[in-house]
């Protein structure tokens, strides 16, 4: 047996919950619950777990994605958190989006090409950053220890199920056109895969060697543009309750669509009241427990609590504040479709 449930509003009054209920989600959506007497009105729930997404797992690694069709007011961003088993190959592809990648553990080699035949390989680690433009070949492989990534795209319909891969272009082109493109028999092709979903998109590879051994000399020369970036060596702007480093593409001119900024609130600390002139708010939380109540204009206000792994989300110009719950540094992404980040503070 269970004990009725009450919500409290002050002690002479009270509502039980009399009937099924899932305690370990209420226990982590209290101000869903029972929320704070300032929340009023109707606004679109701005919360999306990523562990309540659907996993799309290979032999290589696996992948969920949080997109429009999970978030629906997430229109301007989608995310994808992937993870690469040691030596697993996200395949070489390319998007009509950008790719903006941050890397949570593990490290990984990433490579791209650019129109000019230019090439560009790198290795990241926890913190680093990459960015490849829309129409621009890559792949990412895991290193010895494999590596698990945050990737945002801008555009809320974009979807990783949906990308150009190489294979799948083999597979749907005529091996004589094959043979006659690249200059070799026919039979060149013979064992081109054709279950891609299954043999391909992130499949096992075989340990790299060094980064200098994998790296391809090209007639036109290395690539001129940084495709990566290491935020965790930026000096972060340190405040009274916690630090911040931002990111766009006045420090990291690969990113010419998306900004972001890496806050770190202490025991205790606050996200001050703001809001943001230029661009919705798309947020991973890293770690810690936190709350944010967005204020929507027009008496309306809603409060959410996010954990690790959770995605929240702030439209266009909407009041704001984040404020760390827990005993522990809460750390999130605030990602932006926009070349520069801004915000305003209500102080």
């Amino acid at each position: 047996m269970r004990k009725k449930r009450e919500l409290r509003d002050d002690p002479l009054q009270s509502v039980a919950i009399m009937g099924p209920r899932n305690d370990a989600l209420e226990a982590q959506n209290p101000d869903l619950l029972r929320s704070p007497s300032t929340d009023a009105g109707t606004v679109p729930n701005l919360k999306f777990s990523f562990s309540a997404a659907h996993n799309r797992v290979t032999k290589g690694g696996w992948a969920r994605e949080i997109t429009e069709r999970e978030l629906p007011i997430a229109t301007t961003i989608a995310g994808v958190n992937m993870a690469l088993n040691p030596a697993g190959i996200r395949e070489l592809h390319w998007h009509k989006q950008a790719e903006w990648g941050f890397m949570l553990a593990g490290s990984a080699r990433i490579t791209a090409v650019d129109p000019q035949g230019r090439n560009f390989v790198d290795d990241v680690n926890v913190g680093d950053l990459w960015n490849f433009p829309p129409g621009i070949p890559h792949s990412i492989q895991g290193l010895a220890e494999g590596c698990e990534f945050l990737l945002a795209f801008d555009d809320g319909n974009f979807s990783e199920n949906e990308t150009f891969l190489i294979s799948d272009w083999f597979a749907h082109t005529p091996r004589g056109v094959l043979a006659k493109n690249f200059g070799v028999p026919e039979n060149a092709f013979a064992n081109i895969p054709i279950d891609i979903a299954r043999a391909r998109w992130i499949f096992q590879g075989k340990i790299p060697g060094p980064l200098t051994s994998d790296k391809v000399a090209s007639p036109a020369g290395p690539a001129p543009l940084q495709y990566s970036y290491r935020l965790q060596a930026q000096a972060p702007l340190k405040t009274a309750g916690g630090q911040v480093r931002i990111v766009d593409s006045r420090n990291f001119p690969a990113a010419s669509t998306i900004a972001a900024a890496l806050v770190e609130l202490d025991p205790g600390g606050m996200r001050e009241l703001h809001w943001h002139p230029n661009a919705d708010e798309w947020q991973y939380y890293i770690g810690g427990r936190g709350r944010m109540t967005v204020f929507a204009s027009s008496g309306k206000a809603r409060t959410f609590d996010y954990r690790a792994g959770d995605v929240g989300y702030v439209p266009f110009a909407m009041g704001h504040y984040v404020e760390n719950l827990g005993d522990e540094p809460l750390r999130f992404l605030e990602i932006f479709r926009s070349s520069y980040f801004a915000d305003v503070s209500l102080n």
